[in-house]
């Protein structure tokens, strides 16, 4: 049954591919963006995509009174929260602005959709939540966050819970991301970061398109294979297609559910920087540096309660992800045009 979907944070990377799968799963959608971290072209790249117009509405998750305007006047179903800051290290130095933005801005949507009606959501959170939990990491693994954009996040999972624990008729799902990456197989939408990058393949990108002289890579000392930290990358694509399996889920049955979204397989750095030089023809130059604090040596998904809960499982390799991206930064080398 088409259904209108409201989706904040909409012209950012992963609500933009998100989009594309809600609009070929035939949903009317209402895109809501401040465009402080996301593009207006990305939007507009999505409906030539679709072949699809998308309503779109200026302005902040933290104005109530706008929130509230677009979940009546628009006669919203459901809620897919994107909107958000998401760099660790920006949240480190800035913790105020992220629990401004990132929990101010929640508890106002959520507190506009009790008010105009709207009774389902999901909550774009992350693996940050477990912090350093040993690999792999399951749902119900220790919430130990280590830094403020984590804890971010865990404070509105909390919220959701306990909303969702004192109206019954809420459905909330919470989705736990890995590491995002590649863009859309076409190399028309893409991830483009506002200042330096804060994740690995970005980086990697950039530094092929000689944006950047060389990698900095944090630590080759770990107990690992070659010696570089571990991560769980998952395609953006496959990422947001486990969006329209969980808003399929929400439909479908009452009470709220969290997964988490990856590969349930780890790779290490230097496999990632060999992988990316294989996908463009490119060498990257790398630079050994100490490592980070809080860093772990490997982190990566238990990923089997998604399949179970969302009948949804992540089908893009490593291959696949860095020829998408490189699609992407070599047709789009400073990103979307201002």
């Amino acid at each position: 049954m088409p259904t209108t979907i409201l989706v904040t944070g909409a012209c950012g990377y992963i609500g933009s591919h998100t989009c594309v799968e809600l609009l070929a799963a035939g949903h009317r959608l209402v895109a809501l963006d401040n465009l402080s971290n996301g593009s207006r072209e990305a939007l507009r790249r999505v409906e030539r995509l679709a072949g699809r117009a998308v309503a779109f509405v200026e302005a902040d998750v933290r104005d109530r009174g706008a929130l509230e305007r677009v979940l009546r006047g628009q006669r919203i179903d459901a809620v897919i929260h994107f909107a958000g800051l998401k760099s660790i290290t920006e949240s480190v130095a800035a913790p105020l602005r992220y629990y401004q933005n990132n929990v101010g801005g929640s508890l106002a949507l959520l507190e506009a959709m009790a008010a105009a009606g709207v009774r389902r959501i999901l909550f774009s959170s992350s693996a940050t939540v477990y912090g350093d939990a040993a690999a792999p990491v399951a749902e119900s693994a220790p919430l130990r966050p280590n830094n403020p954009y984590g804890r971010s996040k865990l404070m509105v999972e909390q919220l959701i819970g306990d909303l969702a624990l004192a109206a019954p008729d809420w459905r909330a799902g919470v989705l736990r991301y890995f590491n995002p990456v590649g863009a859309h197989p076409s190399g028309t939408i893409g991830e483009d970061p506002r200042g330096p990058p804060a994740n690995l393949l970005p980086s990697i990108a950039q530094v092929a398109t000689g944006r950047r002289p060389r990698l900095l890579v944090y630590g080759n000392d770990y107990p690992t294979a070659d010696g570089t930290g571990v991560r769980d990358y998952i395609h953006v694509g496959d990422l947001a297609r486990g969006h329209t399996a969980a808003l399929r889920r929400l439909f479908a049955q009452p009470g709220s559910f969290t997964v988490n979204l990856g590969t349930g397989r780890g790779h290490s750095v230097l496999e990632v920087v060999r992988a990316f030089e294989q996908a463009s023809g490119v060498a990257i130059p790398c630079t050994f540096a100490a490592r980070r604090p809080g860093d772990a040596a490997a982190s990566y998904a238990a990923a089997g309660c998604a399949f179970e809960l969302l009948g949804w499982r992540a089908e893009t390799g490593l291959d696949a992800m860095c020829a998408d991206l490189w699609r992407w930064q070599s047709a789009n080398p400073d990103g979307y045009p201002a």
